[in-house]
């Protein structure tokens, strides 16, 4: 089986051993504490912040964590306190910096100011990481689209991505969210990449209820990033004999009593490498009917531009879970174009970003930024 390996990179190693050393030298050693106790509190915080090297130990990778789900949930809790905890403290630090130089002096906080700090991020992680592992609630939007043929008015699409199943969103959960997704009755599913984190050989059950989604003109998938991690080529047939129909680099023609709607999928960005197929928007739309409205699946947000310039009136894209948390969700938007969570007017053109059915095993924690199930009707524009 191809597989990509995936080097453990300097910057995230740099930035984790940054928040290691601000919990340690601001948070736990001014604590009037035993130097044992000290010292057991930052191991258990150096534990907590090398989870994805004990990801990689335990499949190879540091996308696919293979330990109990219960473990699983755990780690993500401590390494979620231990995240948000940072952030607090440097916010505090900040304040105290502030009333130091506004008063003189040095300007210090209380033993319980800190456990607050604790107490309040442990809680907050606990919240974030029950939000992310839920079977997500439905999320109904409409969509105005121009040129829309009037059969295609109030048409249904129901859009998933970001599945990432694994050990955190496994069998049981993909069945959940199957029935719940059956129960909407819609005209198509469409699948915007990500949809495991995993080999075959470990993802075998989990991804087995997917072949039981229904919708009138089908399941359709295109891939993530991620596939691209675990062999694209075999997972893409994997799906295939699971019953999703594959829109890599092509489109499909609706038809409803002569109306006609497009229905277009690209590979992901990490097709450029490797030698995989070639994401070129252009060719896909080269032989669409003209006039026909484009609805285009695309992972990543990030060419959205690109997409609107080629016509496309309605792009739906996934991968940025949201930006995860209310505020910081700003890095996650840098990353990808301005595009991080909703709904966007590019150049005419209607980018949804979906903020995910669920995310990456390896940070899931969400405040701000729920997972949806996205019912996405269409509408006519122009009232012709």
């Amino acid at each position: 089986m191809q597989r990509i390996q995936i080097r453990s990179e300097p910057i995230p190693q740099l930035i984790f051993g940054l928040v290691y050393l601000l919990i340690l030298t601001r948070f736990i050693w001014p604590l009037e504490l035993p130097l044992s106790i000290k010292v057991a509190v930052a191991a258990l915080v150096l534990v907590a912040l090398q989870f994805h090297r004990w990801n990689k130990l335990s499949s190879g990778s540091v996308f696919s964590p293979e330990f109990p789900r219960p473990v699983v949930i755990l780690f993500n809790w401590a390494f979620g306190t231990v995240v948000l905890l940072a952030l607090l403290q440097l916010l505090l630090d900040i304040g105290l910096l502030s009333a130091a130089l506004i008063h003189g002096g040095i300007v210090g906080a209380p033993d319980g100011v800190r456990y607050g700090l604790a107490a309040f991020a442990m809680l907050a992680a606990a919240i974030g990481v029950r939000q992310a592992i839920r079977v997500p609630p439905l999320r109904d939007i409409e969509v105005g689209i121009s040129g829309l043929p009037r059969q295609f008015d109030g048409y249904t699409i129901l859009q998933l991505t970001d599945l990432h199943i694994s050990r955190l969103f496994p069998e049981s959960w993909a069945r959940a969210v199957v029935e719940r997704s059956n129960k909407l009755g819609v005209d198509l599913i469409a699948i915007t990449g990500d949809l495991i984190d995993g080999t075959p050989e470990a993802r075998q059950a989990d991804v087995e209820p997917l072949q039981d989604l229904q919708a009138t003109d089908g399941v359709h998938v295109i891939s993530g990033n991620h596939e691209y991690i675990f062999g694209y080529g075999i997972w893409m047939a994997r799906y295939a004999a699971l019953g999703l129909r594959s829109l890599e680099n092509r489109h499909i023609v609706l038809d409803r009593d002569g109306g006609k709607l497009v229905i277009a999928g690209i590979t992901d960005r990490a097709s450029r490498h490797n030698g995989h197929p070639v994401r070129d928007l252009a060719a896909v739309l080269e032989a669409a009917p003209a006039g026909a409205p484009v609805i285009l699946l695309d992972h990543q947000p990030s060419d959205a531009r690109h997409a609107a310039k080629l016509g496309v009136a309605l792009q739906l894209s996934g991968h940025t879970h949201g930006g995860l948390i209310l505020g910081i969700d700003r890095l996650a938007a840098r990353a990808n174009a301005g595009y991080v969570s909703g709904r966007y007017d590019v150049g005419g053109m209607t980018l949804y970003v979906n903020n995910g059915t669920a995310l990456w095993p390896g940070f899931a924690l969400r405040l701000g930024r729920p997972s949806e199930l996205t019912r996405i009707t269409l509408r006519r524009a122009d009232g012709a």
